[in-house]
């Protein structure tokens, strides 16, 4: 019991859902008024699109990524790990889907390599994430922090902090059954240029993705600028509570107090709320495609046998 009391995270976790709550429950009437039109559902559509996309870019940057520290695994299809993989990080503790990967990736590749490339991933695109804030004007000083993530990928500044987060994840994934993992940094020099900037492409279109949802519910303000900003900062702030799996309340609490005032608060729920039922769908519905397609593999190649 006084283990559970000690986890921060978790409180975080149920502080976000419980705001989420509250504001569901005062907003109750005036989200059953709202409605979608035709164009509306089309739009939800394309979001859908568009997170599904982003996943499979999501991917492409990881492979790019641990091609840039030096590692071409032969024999694993990184794209299909990633995809059947990524619907892990919904279960409760956050690191299942970083577990899966390590397992695959460590008997090709290291323990260390395996662990350094699973960590570098939410890195980037926490740094990518926040650069977008960048957009959202002032923001009472908040743009002061957009580019700080991303100078933190500076290699005198990201290994110190890579080894750290390498030795704080190392014996909880070992615990949950990877195997002995190295702590030996990225082993590159130079900034990552290449996987970051395919990352910043992954968090666009998520963003495209989330965007769609807006333009459903007919919310024409603020800009497209502030919604950037604000998505920016809280799908950050939603990956770097790794406590809530999937950054499930974190993300729409953080994004309902950043445009509060900014927004009505029932159109706001309506969008987040869409955009987390879109993209869980779109998480869902990837692994299942990947499954379907390794089934009709198997079929077709023992048919032509």
């Amino acid at each position: 019991m006084n283990r559970i009391l000690r986890q921060p995270k978790l409180w975080i976790t149920l502080a976000s859902l419980a705001f989420i709550g509250v504001a569901l429950q005062k907003q109750s009437g005036q989200l059953q008024e709202l409605s979608l039109s035709q164009e509306g559902w089309c739009l939800l559509f394309l979001g859908f699109g568009l997170t599904w996309l982003s996943i499979l870019i999501n991917g492409s940057a990881w492979r790019i990524l641990l091609t840039w520290m030096g590692h071409n695994p032969d024999g694993i299809a990184i794209v299909p790990l990633f995809v059947r993989s990524n619907l892990l990080k919904y279960l409760p503790g956050g690191i299942w889907h970083f577990v899966e990967r390590v397992r695959q990736l460590r008997p090709v590749i290291g323990g260390g390599p395996a662990l350094a490339g699973v960590i570098l991933d939410p890195l980037l695109i926490v740094a990518a994430s926040v650069l977008l804030m960048s957009f959202g004007g002032w923001q009472r000083g908040l743009v002061l922090v957009a580019p700080l993530p991303a100078l933190m990928l500076l290699p005198r500044l990201r290994e110190p902090l890579l080894l750290r987060l390498e030795r704080s994840k190392a014996a909880q994934l070992q615990s949950a059954g990877t195997g002995e993992l190295e702590v030996e940094g990225s082993g590159r020099g130079g900034y990552p240029w290449t996987p970051f900037l395919a990352e910043l492409v992954f968090v666009l279109v998520r963003f495209a993705g989330f965007f769609c949802c807006v333009l459903a519910f007919g919310l024409s303000a603020p800009s497209a600028w502030t919604w950037m900003a604000g998505f920016g900062l809280a799908y950050a702030v939603g990956l770097v509570v790794p406590g809530a799996p999937g950054g499930l309340g974190v993300f729409e609490a953080t994004l309902l107090l950043r445009l509060d005032g900014a927004v009505a608060e029932a159109p706001l729920l309506a969008v987040v709320l869409s955009f987390r039922l879109i993209s869980t769908l779109a998480d869902v519905v990837a692994t299942g495609a990947l499954a379907v397609d390794r089934s009709l593999l198997r079929w077709w190649s023992s048919r032509c046998r």
